[in-house]
């Protein structure tokens, strides 16, 4: 299968993905780890892809979302962005609504106490 049709799957088949260095457990770059830190903190339940274990997944989500960078996010099969982008949107609340669009279960207050923290 090829690293296109791999991120294909994995975007479709679950409803949060972040293509990340590392994994949500134990993220290997600072960006990673605030995006990954984010949706821990929220309750999402997302799936991550390690970026460093498969060079032909690294390169390839960059080519799939023409976006240079990772951490990439995808939310119900559609790039969402990277670092800065997710967390600009999480401190204007624009992914709580996103995610709630969607049908994805966060925790509202968590979302609060970052924007609180942030503001």
């Amino acid at each position: 299968m090829s690293a296109e049709d791999q991120i294909k799957q994995t975007i479709t088949d679950n409803s949060v993905v972040l293509f990340m260095k590392g994994t949500k457990e134990m993220p290997q770059c600072g960006f990673s780890s605030r995006v990954a830190g984010v949706l821990n903190y929220m309750g999402v339940d997302f799936a991550d892809v390690n970026v460093l274990a498969d060079e032909d997944i690294r390169q390839g989500i960059k080519d799939f979302s023409d976006w240079p960078t990772v951490p990439q996010l995808y939310v119900k099969g559609e790039f969402v962005g990277g670092c800065d982008i997710v967390t600009e949107m999480t401190l204007s609340g624009e992914l709580d609504t996103m995610l709630a669009d969607n049908g994805v279960t966060f925790d509202k207050d968590a979302a609060d106490k970052i924007r609180e923290a942030n503001g």
